[in-house]
């Protein structure tokens, strides 16, 4: 079968997912927006609008033959190749094609990205030369990333650098080369897998989320399209032929007339404050903001760009890059005095009971009531869902779970054995993808296209003795290789009494057990530490068992004092012990607190023991941290949970920035008012 004449299904056929489309075509006729990212679920047309795309942009003029898809009507730009035949007054031949969707797949090595060295040009010759890559192919075409977020960091950096550049500059095995390398750039990723670097997202110039069609009329209608296709796609792309054609030339007339059409400053200072209400980081934003504005109201017809373009461009640019908004500077000043001085302790406590007697008196009062009330209550709360409580205790139920959003792992060189599905490290085994070579002789892995690089250039001086090359010690190369590891996650949750108030248990709970069932989705082992009276306790060892750990959730009470430091260290204890029964492990420790404390471990402060302990696993290279705040914001606000955090080297985050839509639901409020 001829592929380079296979069927591909109409772009204006696409039912739904106008806003995925749109962001396609707005690529296609101003590509310097920087790409478009395509989140969403499996089976939303993602792949298939992509192809589509090709083939609806208007034919390009290109260098037959040439490797680089030069331009023959732009001389500063083409390949030394084509300029050198132009020197010797050869003529370039022309011809015109569509473009082209260069694929690149998951397994691609830097070398098949970026080029590298022509193996057989230097058996042969003794001399170096350039064999293009991938990026080379993608030039002035379509570079289609599919499952971007599973592709190895370090590909999507060179990639990202190249499309933000134009050009793609290698440096390596003894060649410096320079080309052209201008592409539209696609990536398309299921969430579910794992979440991009916001590094690598914020390099991505558009991002939109996509979802299957909820509209069963629609479904229905896709289901007869596709079926249409399937049976004649010959017939069936005739019938869209004149659609096609249209949106063939109205992309091209935008091409040709997007650099007549005018933003007034009123516009770029509406982007600029878009972006500043977005607490975007840079100014990436507010550039690309204003290129995507241009080319709406270009495609639309517009000369000027209006406020309705630039919201748009907006919900196309920010959604992305949109941020948790920082605190005011006043309230920085004071969360910052309050955060250097102790929290109140027992004795604090004991004089402000000296002060408000009356006012204590009522509360204890009020707890007796409680809790004579609870005791009636506790026979039927199984049957009612009442939550059973005591004078001292209380258990609260579990709230409502989400999705948790991914919590970026610190990347280390160690090597590791292992499955599951969450974090990304080197690997001893065979199994890993292979993503580059090293001269280190550590794993007995071939690297077989790196070793016959590295001795090709030698040949011409070396003594084969009846064998088709010469491999020296030097030469040989091994394989570096990647996979995915299931964590070791600790979490270590405050169940003191101050969680009791406003009811912050059952949001904490509620946060656990969606952190509990991401972790199960990942492949992680688990165990769980709580803090409250005067100690720490093990409340689950390590397992795999999440069911287990849901269980122990329901059912942990509430109440009593705050020894945070024995909880920390108690989570970190664990770690260290399992580090010598699996060396392997990658251990991420969760504490989840207001920070606050009361219970001293050692004799001292027991804010200042927690903070001690905490600068000890941030001395850990070996340990990940991140520290789940659960203060609740109002006119006193301690920020000792923060503080915590940084002291421990650890990701902070708030209990609603666990959730993985919480910014986008932010944005998208932002953008409808």
């Amino acid at each position: 079968m001829d592929w380079t004449k296979r069927h591909i299904y109409p772009f204006t056929a696409i039912v739904g997912q106008e806003k995925m489309t749109r962001a396609l075509i707005l690529n296609a006729i101003c590509p310097s927006i920087g790409g478009l990212l395509i989140r969403g679920e499996k089976g939303t047309a993602k792949s298939t609008a992509v192809r589509a795309l090709a083939a609806v942009l208007p034919q390009i003029e290109v260098v037959s033959g040439c490797p680089f898809n030069c331009d023959p009507n732009e001389y500063e730009h083409l390949c030394p190749e084509c300029k050198a035949k132009l020197k010797q007054g050869i003529s370039l031949p022309v011809t015109k094609r569509k473009i082209k969707v260069i694929d690149l797949p998951l397994g691609a090595t830097e070398d098949m990205v970026v080029g590298s060295l022509d193996l057989e040009y230097a058996v042969k010759k003794g001399k170096r030369r350039f064999t293009p890559g991938l990026l080379a192919s993608a030039h002035r075409g379509i570079l289609y990333i599919d499952e971007v977020n599973l592709l190895n960091d370090h590909i999507v950096d060179v990639i990202l650098d190249a499309a933000a550049m134009g050009v793609n500059i290698v440096e390596r095995e003894g060649i410096s080369f320079i080309h052209r390398a201008e592409f539209i750039l696609i990536g398309t990723m299921n969430p579910e897998e794992g979440e991009l670097r916001p590094q690598l997202l914020d390099r991505f110039g558009m991002c939109v989320e996509i979802e299957g069609i909820r509209d069963a009329q629609k479904r229905v209608e896709i289901t007869k399209l596709r079926e249409d296709f399937d049976k004649e796609p010959e017939r069936f792309m005739v019938s869209y032929q004149t659609k096609q054609d249209e949106l063939s030339r109205k992309i091209a007339q935008a091409k040709e007339k997007l650099s007549c059409v005018k933003i007034p400053d009123e516009m770029l200072r509406l982007c600029s404050k878009l972006a500043l209400d977005a607490f975007v980081a840079g100014h990436r934003a507010d550039i690309i903001m204003r290129k995507a504005a241009l080319t709406i109201a270009c495609y639309d017809g517009r000369e000027e760009v209006t406020k309705e373009d630039v919201h748009e461009a907006a919900d196309l640019v920010l959604f992305h890059r949109v941020r948790t908004p920082p605190p005011p500077p006043q309230q920085q000043k004071e969360d910052k005095e309050r955060s250097q001085k102790e929290p109140p302790d027992d004795k604090n406590d004991r004089k402000e009971e000296k002060k408000k007697p009356e006012s204590q008196e009522h509360k204890q009062m009020e707890m007796k009531e409680e809790g004579q009330e609870s005791e009636e209550k506790d026979k039927d709360k199984s049957e009612k869902g009442v939550p059973s409580t005591s004078m001292f205790e209380t258990v609260f139920p579990v709230g409502e779970t989400f999705k948790v959003k991914r919590i970026p792992m610190q990347r280390d060189r160690i090597l590791r054995k292992g499955s599951g599905r969450r974090s990304r490290t080197r690997t001893t085994s065979k199994a890993g993808r292979y993503v580059m070579s090293t001269m280190q002789r550590k794993s007995n892995d071939l690297a077989l296209d790196a070793t016959l690089r590295a001795a090709a250039p030698y040949q011409k001086w070396r003594k084969k003795q009846g064998v088709a090359i010469a491999i020296e010690e030097s030469d040989v190369r091994e394989k570096i290789r990647e996979k995915r590891v299931g964590n070791f996650i600790v979490f270590v949750v405050d169940a003191s009494g101050s969680m009791g108030a406003g009811k912050r248990m059952i949001e904490t709970k509620g946060a656990v057990l969606s952190l509990l069932l991401d972790a199960y989705q990942k492949r992680d082992k688990v165990a769980f530490v709580a803090f409250k009276g005067d100690r720490a306790e093990v409340l689950l060892p390590p397992t795999s068992s999440i069911e287990l750990a849901h269980k122990l959730l329901e059912e942990l009470p509430t109440g009593g004092k705050t020894p945070l430091c024995n909880g920390i260290s108690l989570g970190y204890q664990i770690i260290r012990s399992y580090f010598r029964k699996d060396p392997n492990i990658y251990p991420l420790l969760i504490l989840i607190s207001d920070g606050k404390a009361n219970v001293s471990q050692y004799g001292g402060k027991p804010l200042s023991e927690a903070m001690e302990v905490a600068e000890q696993i941030k001395d850990d290279p070996r340990v990940n941290a991140a520290v789940v705040d659960v203060e609740k914001p109002g006119l006193i606000s301690f920020g000792l949970a923060h503080q915590l955090s940084i002291q421990m080297g650890a990701r902070y985050f708030k209990i609603e920035d666990l959730k993985a839509h919480t910014l986008v639901d932010v944005l998208r409020e932002d953008l409808l008012v």
